[in-house]
């Protein structure tokens, strides 16, 4: 005789269907996408994205448990969400009070600090060579002839002892470009009389 398999009270059944695997794994995705918006405000090294990354993970997974189709659905929800999510950020972020501390932002160039002597004294560099005194990763000193100027690149590591030309001065920056070495016998065999 074949007797029925009937579940114990100790080992339940499994129900897919189960509505709280659901509930649970789109209250663990809410979750991840506040702790992303918290981590652009509480800094933490990336704690709260790791932390963020897997609970988003988890209430995918969750959902997929619930079933594949609303586990697919979900996954392409989040996968649409997340970037939305991050322009809003970046774009409002900046605007806040921690975002424009973090942030290095470019003075336009019709900046008071532009018409400081000290800006219009650097404005006699453009143009001219020098050499680079430290390296410029991007940002280093200069000797122009035996003056000391602190400059930047743009954008391109240049290193110690490179020759480089001023092409620009932007609020007070020196803005300079890997160069090479100026033919100085032009100079020399010159008649200036």
């Amino acid at each position: 005789m074949i007797h029925p398999v009937i579940p114990s009270s100790r080992h339940p059944v499994r129900n897919h269907m189960d509505p709280s695997y659901l509930t649970m794994g789109y209250a663990l995705i809410v979750v991840g996408f506040l702790l992303l918006v918290a981590e652009l405000f509480i800094p933490t090294s990336g704690t709260l994205f790791v932390v963020a990354a897997a609970s988003i993970a988890l209430g995918v997974t969750l959902t997929f448990w619930y079933d594949s189709t609303t586990g697919a659905w979900t996954l392409a929800g989040v996968f649409v969400a997340l970037p939305i999510l991050g322009k809003m950020l970046l774009t409002y972020w900046p605007r806040t009070r921690i975002g424009r501390r973090m942030l290095l932002m470019v003075p336009p160039d019709n900046d008071p600090a532009s018409a400081l002597p000290a800006t219009q004294e650097l404005e006699e560099l453009l143009g001219r060579f020098g050499r680079a005194v430290s390296p410029l990763r991007p940002a280093g000193v200069v000797d122009f002839d035996g003056r000391r100027v602190d400059t930047i690149t743009e954008g391109r590591m240049v290193e110690a002892g490179q020759w480089v030309r001023c092409v620009a001065v932007r609020a007070g920056k020196v803005v300079v470009r890997p160069a090479e070495k100026p033919n100085l016998d032009d100079l020399e065999s010159a008649d200036f009389g």
